[in-house]
């Protein structure tokens, strides 16, 4: 498993009852997670005090249930010289998976070691954190999501980064129908990036399972890749499908064009002054041979 090591604002504190307890910059917030099966809290004490909680409802969906009255309608949280705005979503969300640092990371890396102008597509992009860190090392970035309230909060964290003047294009858009259009019109990249929900709609209704469509957009966004590729990363939460169907994916596909090393893990988090990891769904990466 995947972890990092230097979040110091994002913390998970506890860990019981199907619930995460975590420090989000001085705010603690508690959230149900399904892996937790266990019932022993490890500090009882910390249990107290938490500003916010998420409750499931038995019908679905859930609720906040705030118990600061002075917690901010969105707040900010910083990682390494990077700045993310958080809010509390309806879908017990923050706006932000700290998990992800460990890709962050390594986007920048491949990035910066490329050594020449890196262009990166980012697909299902959420609210931009991977985005950001491909800006930081100044790269071109394309950024795709269908959501125009997710594409808003992207810009409002491209803006807290002070990356206006770098080079990034949004779009509200279905993921499946921009690829082909960029097919059809010539544009390549060097480094792609997804993160695919199990099942989502697109800006105009447009019906998304990963297990049904995921290959084939693969398989469409290798017409995508440049001359000379860097990385192909693809992040699921999605139970149903494992490491080593993912990596499948990519042999069948990217690894068909460019020959590379693909490799895959669970990413993960560490609980505070314990040896209890939380698993935080997985990856699977093509990179280019050096």
């Amino acid at each position: 498993m995947k972890t990092v090591n230097d979040f110091k604002e994002y913390q998970i504190i506890d860990m019981a009852d199907g619930m995460k307890l975590e420090i989000w910059n001085d705010l603690k917030l508690l959230r149900p997670d399904p892996q937790i099966i266990w019932n022993e809290k490890s500090n009882e004490n910390l249990w107290n005090d938490i500003d916010a909680t998420y409750n499931r409802s038995n019908t679905g969906g859930g609720c906040w249930n705030i118990k600061n009255n002075n917690i901010p309608s969105s707040w900010q949280i910083h990682y390494q010289d990077m700045t993310f705005n958080l809010k509390l979503m309806g879908f017990k969300h923050t706006g932000l998976f700290p998990e992800q640092a460990y890709n962050w990371n390594l986007i920048r890396e491949k990035i910066r070691n490329a050594n020449r102008k890196v262009k990166v597509l980012n697909l299902f992009a959420y609210t931009g954190a991977a985005s950001i860190a491909a800006l930081m090392e100044n790269a071109d970035v394309v950024h795709v999501d269908a959501s125009r309230g997710m594409i808003d909060w992207a810009k409002e964290n491209v803006k807290s980064n002070n990356l206006e003047d770098r080079n990034i294009r949004f779009l509200v858009d279905d993921v499946v129908k921009f690829v082909k259009r960029e097919i059809r019109r010539g544009n390549k990249y060097d480094i792609i990036l997804m993160d695919p929900p199990s099942f989502g709609r697109g800006a105009n209704k447009e019906v998304w399972s990963i297990e049904k469509d995921l290959f084939n957009l693969v398989e469409l966004c290798t017409e995508l890749l440049s001359d000379n590729p860097i990385l192909f990363l693809i992040n699921s939460y999605s139970t149903g499908l494992s490491k080593t169907i993912l990596e499948n994916i990519l042999y069948l596909t990217v690894n068909k064009k460019v020959k590379g090393f693909i490799s895959s893990d669970e990413l993960g988090i560490e609980m505070k002054n314990s040896k209890l990891l939380l698993p935080c769904g997985i990856y699977v990466r093509w990179e280019r041979n050096n």
